[in-house]
């Protein structure tokens, strides 16, 4: 059973940092990709960073330059550091692995983390 846990979250003044972790257990595939998504009231969910097995990040524009997607692969271990954060950043946080079963993707997701951003 996978399981992914994060952390990190919590309430914080406009202008702080928050560094979020996602932890991840269990039997899986290398993973193929890693990131954070994001969900605030009333809001569709959005994509806020990836990172792939190789490496390769991306970030929605909103956060670029302020948030900071990292792993520690050794661990499968996931990190966002957040700076400067902003009202609108408020949202839970929820972490995803995307691997491969034989050739079918497979997403593993987090309960996710609340943070909140006040003005």
């Amino acid at each position: 059973q996978v399981q992914l846990v994060e952390s990190g979250g919590g309430l914080v003044q406009a202008g702080g940092s928050l560094r979020l972790s996602c932890a991840a257990s269990g039997s899986f595939f290398s993973p193929k990709s890693m990131g954070w998504y994001r969900q605030a009231p009333g809001k569709q969910r959005e994509l806020v960073a990836a990172i792939t097995e190789n490496g390769d990040v991306n970030y929605v524009d909103s956060v670029k330059g302020r948030f900071t997607i990292s792993r520690d692969s050794a661990e499968y271990t996931l990190y966002l550091q957040m700076n400067g954060l902003k009202p609108e950043d408020t949202a839970v946080y929820s972490c995803y692995l995307l691997t491969l079963v034989r050739t079918e993707p497979q997403y593993y997701w987090g309960r996710g983390t609340q943070v909140t951003v006040s003005s």
